[in-house]
C-alpha cells in the first residue's frame, strides 16, 4: 500500500475525517496518514486501541516513535498517560496492552539503527519547555543528526516561523489550530512539507504541535518488501 509515500512532495491529511481501519489485532484500529508497504511498512498513522486490547509481543526492526493523544498506553516498561512521548530504537521488544483504552500517533520505520536511545518523555511537566518569546514555548524531545523532534506550543495569534527546511518538516496539530496560506488545520491534522513554507504558520487558538524536521535528508533503511 502506498499512500502520500513520494517523499519529494508535500502532503496534508485531515486525521479526523480518515476511516478506521481495523488492523490485524482485535481492538487495534488506524486512521493512515502516510504509509509505504503492506503490514510491515513505513508508516504515520493515528491508532486507536478499544479498552482491553492487546498487542502480540513484537520487535521493533525499523524503531517506533508514538505521542499519546488519549488514554493511557501500557507495556512491560511502564504506563504512559497522554502527554508521553516515547521513542524505542531498533531492535527493541515489546508486548503493548492498554486497559483504559488510548489512542497514539506512531511513526514506524523512520528510525535510523545508530540511533538507539530510549526516550520517555511527559511533556505535561513543565520541566524542559523554553519561552521563545511572541507566545512561543519549545519543548525539545530529540535529536540526531539532522533529525529534530519537539512540541511547539502557541498563543493564539502566535507565528511559528519558517526556518531552513530544505531537510523537510512535519507537523500534527495535537490541540487547537493554525492557519498559513493553504487554509485552516485543525486537531489531528498531519502536514509534511519538503521545502520551506510560504509563509509562517499562526494559531488560531492557543495550540500545540508535534514538529520533526531534518528527518528527509537522511533516510533510513526501507522495511522488507
Amino acid at each position: 500500500m502506498k499512500l502520500h509515500a513520494d517523499l519529494s512532495l508535500d502532503a496534508r491529511v485531515d486525521g479526523l475525517a480518515q476511516p478506521w481501519i481495523a488492523s490485524p489485532m482485535p481492538g487495534v484500529d488506524r486512521r493512515m496518514l502516510e504509509r509505504d508497504g503492506n503490514e510491515v511498512a513505513r508508516v504515520t498513522s493515528i491508532v486507536r486501541y478499544a479498552p482491553g486490547s492487546r498487542f502480540s509481543p513484537h520487535t521493533h526492526s525499523g524503531g517506533e516513535e508514538f505521542l499519546v493523544l488519549e488514554g493511557v498506553f501500557s507495556d512491560e516498561h511502564g504506563d504512559y498517560p497522554a502527554g508521553f512521548y516515547v521513542r524505542n530504537p531498533v531492535g527493541t521488544r515489546h508486548t503493548p496492552h492498554v486497559n483504559p483504552g488510548c489512542v497514539i500517533l506512531v511513526k514506524l520505520w523512520w528510525m535510523h539503527p545508530d540511533d538507539q536511545t530510549l526516550v520517555r518523555i511527559d511533556w505535561r511537566e513543565n520541566a524542559g519547555w523554553i519561552d521563545h518569546g511572541n507566545g512561543v514555548r519549545i519543548r525539545p524531545l530529540h535529536e540526531h543528526h539532522a533529525e529534530k523532534n519537539q512540541l511547539v506550543r502557541l498563543a493564539r495569534g502566535a507565528r511559528l516561523e519558517q526556518r531552513h527546511l530544505e531537510a523537510g518538516e512535519e507537523l500534527f496539530v495535537i490541540e487547537g489550530s493554525v492557519e498559513d496560506e493553504n487554509g485552516l488545520h485543525g486537531t489531528h491534522v498531519w502536514i509534511r512539507h519538503v521545502g520551506p513554507r510560504a509563509s509562517p504558520l499562526c494559531a488560531t487558538e492557543p495550540s500545540l504541535l508535534y514538529v520533526k524536521r531534518g528527518h528527509l535528508a537522511h533516510l533510513p533503511p526501507r522495511p522488507p518488501i
